[in-house]
């Protein structure tokens, strides 16, 4: 994880191509197996995945806390980048980019906030959150890995 100025920054590679990646983050019915820490779960209200389509879902915490989430779809750019803004609480911007090597794939997961107040008490949280986060994304993305080979 790398802070920035207002930015988390995380890298995760995957021994899975790229084009599963970019996949797994423009399904709906498997980005919400993946998305938000550990022990969360995700009902999608709205998902419309293309540039200014509107994504607008409900995540659970497993304390029972419910958190509605507000997103727009900046930019899709096929098995190369995935670029969110969220508009509600905090605001940031998530641009996620997938960098493809000898059939492996680095994501590079960069959370930019609007505000540095909100960035400063995001952090601790997020820090912590978006390596959960990309744990999780590991596993759906072993899991359509292995459904390829069978």
């Amino acid at each position: 994880m790398t802070i920035g100025e207002n930015e988390l920054i995380a890298s995760r590679e995957y021994d899975v191509p790229r084009e599963l990646v970019f996949q797994a983050w423009t399904t709906p019915g498997l980005l919400a197996k993946w998305w938000g820490p550990q022990g969360f779960t995700n009902t999608f209200h709205e998902c419309d995945m293309r540039p200014g389509g509107t994504w607008k879902f409900t995540m659970h915490g497993p304390d029972g806390v419910d958190y509605p989430n507000h997103n727009v779809f900046v930019e899709i750019v096929p098995t190369e980048r995935v670029v969110i803004d969220h508009l509600n609480v905090h605001e940031f911007r998530v641009t996620a980019t997938f960098e493809g090597f000898d059939g492996r794939t680095r994501v590079t997961f960069r959370q930019l906030f609007k505000k540095k107040e909100e960035f400063e008490q995001a952090k601790p949280i997020c820090i912590e959150a978006n390596e959960q986060q990309l744990d999780r994304l590991g596993k759906v993305l072993a899991e359509l890995a292995e459904a390829q080979l069978n």
